[in-house]
This record gives structure tokens, C-alpha cells and sequence, in this order.
């Protein structure tokens, strides 16, 4: 379909702007300004758009399964019914090639027909069932039936790096509305012309299915004036966030501070260890090297999986492996990053990191174009990376710092100061003893909600095991993901029901379980009548 974007927010299905502020998206490409200024959302749009999805919510929470399945597969399809002009429009926006985008807008897709099988599937309501036993004594025991229900209006704040898969339609989008939640999307202020597009196929995917138009809401504006009053709003039961930790700490900080306070799932990037054995450098340096080369800057660098330590044990093979390291990181161009304020933030970044008494200039990094820059690549041993925060923190873009390590006591006490994060990396050899190999990986289970086994952490699978994830300051919420069937859990809360007639539950948990889901019944797994 062909959509002519009109720059407003999207609120019960109308698209509607009365504030005069606006915002022009730009290519990173060529600084370019693209056509069609968006209104900032103002303080009545902001509570007329919360507003809407505060009185749908008893509405959506009883919306059949069937139905929402229904939606979110016509979500999925009228994404793909955009064509070409998605494709396009977020190109111009964020500078990502075509044909990584074309990857990302499937995945988008698929993410919400993943929903759509978990809702089928029906066992993450975890329905729990207790029967009456009313001889028991001294006391007769209660009917108690336990299982997940929506929580309520979900704000959504679109990420930069994923305009699509953690976009207006992302995981996040997708998994609140399978919960049967309403969303509010607050636009990305660097893609707003993408989020438009995907609120239009929204609108069309609802009614499509005769579902209610207030289901699902988008607005424009700056984070500290909109993000903040989306977060503030009394009809906001959580927040879905990705982006940086200085955001997402501030989101976080406003909604434990409100009056009634609620979750936020922050994911707000991560440094991602990996580790590379002696053995494994042994093995294979030239592979390993080249892999990891190719994961640090793979997407000028800007993946919140991006490795970006490298720990070693500081041998003739491990300096060797840094040399070669460096050299197939030369070999790859300068790629354009989303922004030109990001491109300097990472100048700025790498460029204070090179001037530490002890650090090892590899590659410089050098900006390219408006928004383009090359790798950059540091070395240092781990007592100056001990004694200097500033190396452990995030560089988001195409870097890395290597740290080597005395032996692999001092490994392991240097990578436990490495934090929370959303994944860590081992890379082992034949030579590599298990009991230190599972030493290490203990150790990297503790910091990290995914770990990787001699591969490298760019690319998330989207399925069931999947734990996007991990201790703060990676997100807000380690117990988490925001990737994953398990993604749903978010945006829904537990609630028992006692003695409560058949007639009046819930189809997972009334005994003859119509669904035919499973479900767990006086503590056996089954999914037979009770």
C-alpha cells in the first residue's frame, strides 16, 4: 500500500497535531533534512492518547486469544503490504543498507507470528491449578486457580539501532499487545517517518479485524518532554525501553518516583566480554580473529550485542592474535553510523580512551563523510583496565577494547569487574583444561543473561529459549528479556482466583480446560480435565 506520511500523532485511530514544535528527520548518509516535519505531541495529546488506552484496557484484557492471534498475524501482514516504501523511508532515516533492513523487516514480521504460537500454544498464561479439598484438616482447603493477566497501557520508546525489530512494531509492541495489553509508542526522534508507516499498518491490521482503534496509539516529540509525560501519566502500567543507560536510568528513576509506581524493562546496552582461551588461540587465531573482527563493527558497531571486550591471557599468541586482529578490522571501510551525533560521541569516546597512560593505540577510528566512521581498536593490560572505569564502559560504534590478562586467576578477577551485561562470549581450545574452562564459564553466568560458546554474540534468535537479557546495568530487569516467547511476561502480572465458580474463570483454568492447554494441576503437568 502506498501511505503519504502526514507528520502527526496517532491517537484512537486519528491522525491528529495541534502543536506548532516539529521535528525534521535526517539523513545520516548525507545530512540531508527529509521531507514532512512531525508535530511534537503536546500535553493534551500526550493525555488524550494515554487516555484512550486507559478506557480500552477493559476491553483488550478480555479480547479473545483467537482474536489477538488475528491481529497480530494482519500486523504482520500489512508491514509486508508497505513494500518497498518501508524499505526506503528507513534507509533515508538511519542510513542501514537495504538489504539489512529487508533481514530486519522479517524478523519484525516474524517476531509478531511468534506471539501469535505462543498465544496458541496457551502454557505461558502458566495456568496453576489447586482443587478443594473440603475434608482436609484442621482446615478445608480452598480452590486456587493461578494464571497471568494483561497489566495494563504498555509505553513503548522505539530504539535507534532497530528501527523495525525494536521499532513501533517491535518485540515490545508485539509482545504487550499479545498479552492483551494496549500501546502507546513514543516514535524514535531519528526515524520518525518509519514509526508513522508501521502506525499505519497498525491501523489497517485493526480494522481488518474489527478490533478496537485504541488499542494502540504513537506520538512524536523529545524524550525529556514527551518520554517523560508518557512515563508520568497515572494511566501508564509499565515502560518498554531500549536505548542508553543515561535514558533508561532516567525512565527508570521516574517511575519508581511516581506516586503509584510501576516496571520499567529497560535494555540499555551492554559491553559484552568475550573471553578467548589460550587453547582456542592455539587452535585457531586466524578464524577466531576474523569472526570477531566482523562482530565488532558489523553494523558500524552499533548492536547492543556488539563484544566490546576482548579478555586474553597476555602470551606470545595472544599479542600475535591482537596484531592479526587489528588488520582484518583495517580491512573493512568506514561505515555510515545512525547519526552524526553518534559518529562524535564515538570520536569523542575512543579519542579519551587513547590518551590513558597504558593504552595501546591499535586503530584510531577516523570519522568519514557526515556520518561514517572507520574501527577503532585498543589494547591494555588488566591492571590499567582495573584502574580506569572509563575502559569498562560502552563505546557504541565500531570498537573494541582488548584486555591482557597475567594468567587465568587474573582473567577472571578482571573479567568479574566487567558488570552486568546482555551476553558474554568463551572461546576454548583442546589444551584449554575443563575444570578452568568451567571456572570461566561460571564466572560469565553470573554477569550475563546469554552466554556464547566459541561463537560471537551479534544476532538474537527469536524463539522460546531466548534471553535477551541480563544483570544491570545491562537492563533494569534481570529476570527478563525483551527477546523470546518468555518477552510476554513483562507486560502481564499474576493473579489467583479462589473458590470462584467455573462459569466466571478464564477459559485456561477452568476444569474442563477448553483450550487444551497445559497446565499444572495439583502439582502434575497435564493437560486433562480437573
Amino acid at each position: 500500500m502506498t501511505v503519504q506520511l502526514n507528520g502527526r500523532q496517532l491517537i484512537a485511530g486519528q491522525w491528529v497535531a495541534s502543536g506548532k514544535e516539529t521535528l525534521t528527520a535526517l539523513n545520516p548518509a548525507t545530512g540531508a533534512l527529509l521531507e514532512t516535519p512531525f508535530a511534537h505531541a503536546t500535553p493534551a495529546e500526550v493525555d488524550a492518547v494515554m487516555s484512550a488506552a486507559q478506557r480500552v484496557f477493559p476491553i483488550t484484557r478480555e479480547i479473545s486469544v483467537e482474536r489477538r492471534i488475528e491481529l497480530l498475524e494482519a500486523i504482520a501482514a500489512q508491514i509486508m503490504a508497505l513494500g518497498d516504501e518501508l524499505l526506503q523511508r528507513a534507509h533515508a532515516e538511519t542510513g542501514l543498507p537495504l538489504a539489512r533492513l529487508t533481514g530486519e523487516r522479517a524478523r519484525t514480521c516474524n517476531q509478531l507470528k511468534h506471539f501469535a504460537e505462543v498465544l496458541r500454544e496457551g502454557s505461558w498464561v502458566a495456568a496453576t491449578i489447586d482443587t478443594a479439598d473440603p475434608a482436609r484438616q484442621p482446615l478445608p482447603k480452598p480452590d486456587l486457580r493461578r494464571m497471568a493477566r494483561p497489566i495494563g497501557p504498555v509505553v513503548v520508546f522505539g530504539a535507534s539501532n532497530f528501527p523495525f525489530a525494536y521499532g513501533a512494531c517491535g518485540g515490545d509492541t508485539a509482545s504487550a499487545l499479545a498479552a492483551g495489553n494496549p500501546v502507546v509508542v513514543k516514535a524514535h526522534e531519528r526515524h520518525p517517518g518509519t514509526n508513522e508507516l508501521f502506525g499505519h499498518a497498525v491501523v489497517a491490521a485493526l480494522r481488518q479485524t474489527g478490533l478496537p482503534l485504541e488499542m494502540f496509539g504513537l506520538v512524536h516529540g523529545p524524550g525529556v518532554t514527551v518520554g517523560q509525560a508518557l512515563a508520568k501519566h497515572p494511566a501508564t502500567q509499565a515502560i518498554g525501553f531500549t536505548g542508553s543507560k543515561r535514558a533508561g536510568r532516567a525512565l527508570f528513576d521516574l517511575a519508581a518516583a511516581r506516586p503509584v509506581p510501576i516496571p520499567v524493562f529497560a535494555e540499555m546496552g551492554s559491553v559484552n566480554p568475550l573471553v578467548i582461551l589460550p587453547g582456542a588461540i592455539a587452535e585457531r587465531a586466524e578464524a577466531i580473529a576474523a569472526g570477531l573482527a566482523q562482530s565488532i563493527t558489523m553494523g558500524a558497531g552499533q548492536f547492543c550485542t556488539k563484544p566490546g571486550l576482548i579478555f586474553l591471557v597476555g602470551n606470545p599468541g595472544a599479542h600475535a592474535f591482537v596484531t592479526q586482529l587489528a588488520k582484518q578490522m583495517t580491512a573493512i571501510p568506514a561505515t555510515t553510523m545512525l547519526t552524526a551525533d553518534m559518529q562524535k560521541q564515538f570520536c569523542a569516546a575512543t579519542a579519551a580512551l587513547q590518551k590513558i597512560d597504558g593504552v595501546r593505540t591499535l586503530l584510531a577510528g577516523a570519522a568519514n563523510g557526515f556520518a561514517a566512521m572507520s574501527p577503532a581498536l585498543v589494547a591494555v593490560d588488566s591492571a590499567t583496565w582495573r584502574a580506569h572505569a572509563e575502559l569498562h564502559e560502552e563505546t557504541f560504534g565500531p570498537g573494541a577494547v582488548v584486555v591482557l590478562c597475567r594468567d587465568l586467576d587474573d582473567l577472571r578477577a578482571t573479567v568479574a569487574q566487567a558488570g552486568g551485561n546482555l551476553t558474554a562470549s568463551l572461546h576454548t581450545g583442546a589444551a584449554d583444561a575443563a575444570p578452568e574452562v568451567r571456572e570461566v564459564l561460571q564466572q560469565l553466568e553470573q554477569q550475563a543473561g546469554r552466554v556464547v560458546f566459541n561463537g560471537f554474540p551479534t544476532g538474537v534468535e527469536v524463539c522460546a529459549a531466548m534471553i535477551h537479557g541480563g544483570p544491570y546495568p545491562a537492563t533494569s530487569a534481570p529476570a527478563t528479556t525483551s527477546v523470546g516467547a518468555l518477552a510476554i511476561q513483562r507486560f502481564v502480572r499474576p493473579v489467583a482466583f479462589q473458590n470462584t465458580p467455573d462459569a466466571y474463570l478464564s477459559l485456561e483454568l477452568q476444569n474442563a480446560n477448553p483450550r487444551g492447554i497445559w497446565r499444572t494441576v495439583n502439582g502434575a503437568w497435564t493437560r486433562e480435565k480437573c
